[in-house]
């Protein structure tokens, strides 16, 4: 390792360590992108108020013990726009959403809630197809929505209709489990092509004159990881749904959960021809980009076959790859083989390079 490699991590490593805080004393958008400023903000701000075991986890879903119940509880806010796109729509996207938050966690889903803030104006019958959309993806899931709340804001207050939904789902599996427990030689599994939902919701816009075939891999991932863990079973450490921040942020978050290195291929990374044109016009990184229909496992290297045969199995992960492996050293890191033979590190973005996707 060369001194000035030397110099450039440690620096990394004190600015990681470095009490959070909130510099601005006004939020941007920035701060709800998932990357660097998002995380300040958690630590910062929520972190210090609400300080538990469970919160402090800061996994998709928080594991829960109630009167001998060993349960899994989540929370999402959903302010998608366009509302309506191919492939889905913000409703079946909370419904989803929130699912999977609870599957990742090794949990089964059972129970929904779902809260509406909706602009005075909003049409009814666009109400009624997200409500519609929202039953759909329920029973697809095998769950259902058993409590709510609506408020309506004044015109202008809102744009048009946001969804925040909760879920309780029960943790079968009587184990340790969560990606703060990779260790080297694991190896990185994601479940599909990567990028969908975002580049599609960016293009379904129409701000961009862009012509792409794209469209959202929204889905319930239940019985994707049902598969995973009847097939890998101890030897999946944990998993994580790669929504806002895309991939890059999950294993960034699986970085430093751990205490590990995460090195990834960039040849292995698995992302549809059309993703990927758009996203090198407009100069994005699809590692970054939003999904919602995949995940990341970490798998002990002894079960990655296993593993990646069982997600393959599935219609929902016929496209899975192995796309990187843990490291011990340099703590915290992700590290990218890229496709000419270099490496470069994969950072949390301070902002967001798309605008608001879910």
């Amino acid at each position: 390792m060369t001194a000035e490699l030397t110099e450039v991590l440690d620096r990394i490593d004190r600015t990681r360590r470095a009490r959070a805080r909130v510099r601005e004393e006004r939020l941007t958008m920035a701060h709800g992108a998932g990357g660097k400023a998002t995380q300040s903000l958690v630590e910062a701000v929520f972190l210090t108020a609400f300080d538990n075991p469970e919160l402090n986890a800061l996994d998709d879903a928080a594991a829960l013990t109630a009167g001998g119940a060993r349960l899994a509880f989540t929370t999402d806010s959903y302010v998608v726009k366009p509302l309506f796109f191919p492939g889905g729509d913000i409703g079946d996207l909370a419904v989803n959403g929130t699912v999977n938050d609870l599957a990742v966690a090794g949990a089964r889903p059972c129970f929904l809630s779902a809260g509406f803030i909706l602009e005075e104006g909003f049409g009814v019958a666009d109400l009624t197809r997200i409500v519609s959309s929202m039953a759909a993806a329920a029973r697809a899931a095998g769950v259902r929505i058993v409590a709510g709340d609506t408020k309506v804001v004044p015109r202008g207050l809102a744009d048009g209709c946001y969804i925040t939904t909760a879920g309780i789902g029960v943790r079968e599996h009587d184990r340790d489990f969560g990606v703060h427990l990779a260790r080297p030689g694991d190896l990185v599994l994601v479940s599909g092509p990567i990028g969908d939902h975002g580049m599609t919701v960016l293009v379904a816009r129409g701000d961009l004159d862009l012509e792409a075939d794209l469209r959202s891999d929204t889905a319930a991932l239940t019985g994707l990881v049902d598969d995973l863990l009847a097939a890998a079973g101890d030897g999946v450490r944990g998993m994580r749904d790669a929504t806002r921040g895309g991939v890059a942020t999950i294993l960034n978050e699986v970085a430093r959960a751990a205490g590990v290195t995460v090195v990834v291929d960039e040849a292995a990374v698995p992302v549809r021809p059309g993703v990927r044109g758009a996203a090198e016009l407009l100069g994005i990184d699809p590692l970054y980009v939003a999904c919602e229909g995949r995940l990341v496992a970490i798998v002990a290297p002894e079960h990655a076959d296993a593993a990646l045969a069982a997600l393959r199995a599935h219609p929902l992960g016929d496209q899975a790859a192995v796309i990187g492996r843990v490291d011990a050293d340099p703590a915290e890191l992700v590290l990218l083989r890229t496709r000419f033979g270099g490496t470069r590190i994969v950072d949390l973005l301070v902002g967001d390079p798309l605008p608001r996707i879910c």
